[in-house]
């Protein structure tokens, strides 16, 4: 029998966060208390903001129904383990379009998971995958979610950085965000020492540190910080390497904006049913026919001509793939 009553609570929630009606008397018998004080719990239970539905008869019992909000969890060991592995793929670029909301996910999560569920978390992360930036870096994801963890809490971060050349340096910021534009990850903080704002590759980042010095988050120029990234890597390509990318999605703006990465541009509708992609970008040409072929609709490009001919070699090849398929 559970006396505990906060103990018991919690028992009583985990149950019916599993997709299934519970009568009554079973979960009178799993928390060993009277019907009554299931009642209660679950009275409780509903006070603090969590949707359980009760129904009448022999029949009935209590179920977990969606709210208007979402109450916290549950998770037992395995589900913990299975829910951080997953969102570390996600991370990692596994998942389109959520790889940001992956890491802040993921960071909430490792702060309070039990340290023998971190070693399971890592050790089965390393065995099945790992994070990369698109020249093939590998990244951390205790270095992502250190980052993230700093950003969220507005704690000033310190880092280890290795610049293009080599260079080492050590860095003390203010964290702002964390940016994924599809091939990499960059931080976009302000450089207490330098006192101007910077980006970071996350990927040449070690040894992150949050300091637990709070900090007051500043204005960054521009105030977005995708479309700062987008620039600041610019300013860092030669300029012949830049060029123009205009793309015409058959398919409306909201369909289309959570499956590419902020570095390909601006999107704006153009009617109820298609929106168009113009930008500046600086990433193999390659790379971005892939990304658009994966946003999963009909498109039309209008430029770059390079841009033109690689889609047309992209759709040559599929279509060669499967010419005389089995049907």
């Amino acid at each position: 029998m559970t006396t505990d009553t906060p103990a018991r609570l919690l028992q009583l929630l985990s149950l019916l966060q599993t997709p299934r009606e519970w009568p009554g008397g079973e979960l009178s018998e799993r928390l060993g208390v009277s019907r009554r004080t299931v009642r209660r719990d679950v009275d409780r239970l509903r006070e603090l903001g969590y949707p359980v539905r009760a129904t009448q008869g022999a029949s009935g019992g209590y179920r977990l129904v969606a709210g208007k909000a979402m109450p916290p969890l549950v998770l037992d060991d395995e589900e913990a383990v299975a829910i951080a592995v997953g969102l570390r793929a996600g991370a990692g670029h596994a998942v389109e379009g959520v790889e940001e909301a992956s890491v802040r996910a993921l960071a909430k999560l490792e702060q309070v998971l039990p340290s023998r569920l971190r070693h399971r978390v890592s050790a089965l992360g390393a065995a099945t995958m790992s994070l990369t930036s698109g020249d093939g870096a590998r990244i951390a994801p205790e270095t992502l979610t250190v980052i993230a963890s700093a950003t969220a809490a507005h704690e000033q971060l310190r880092f280890a950085y290795e610049a293009k050349d080599g260079t080492p340096s050590r860095r003390l910021t203010e964290p702002h965000r964390l940016v994924s534009t599809g091939r990499r990850w960059y931080l976009v903080a302000f450089d207490l020492e330098r006192q101007d704002w910077r980006t970071f590759r996350v990927d040449r980042v070690s040894e992150p540190f949050a300091t637990a010095v709070r900090f007051a988050p500043r204005m960054l120029p521009g105030g977005s910080a995708d479309a700062y990234v987008r620039q600041s890597v610019l300013a860092r390509r030669p300029e012949s390497s830049a060029y123009e990318v205009d793309v015409e999605f058959h398919a409306p703006l909201y369909r289309v904006r959570g499956r590419l990465p902020a570095a390909l541009g601006e999107l704006a509708a153009v009617g109820d049913d298609r929106c168009r992609l113009r930008g500046t970008v600086t990433e193999p040409v390659e790379w971005v026919a892939g990304r658009l072929v994966w946003v999963g609709c009909d498109f039309t490009v209008h430029g770059p001509g390079e841009l033109v001919s690689r889609v047309r070699e992209l759709g040559r090849r599929f279509s060669a793939a499967v010419d005389g398929a089995g049907h």
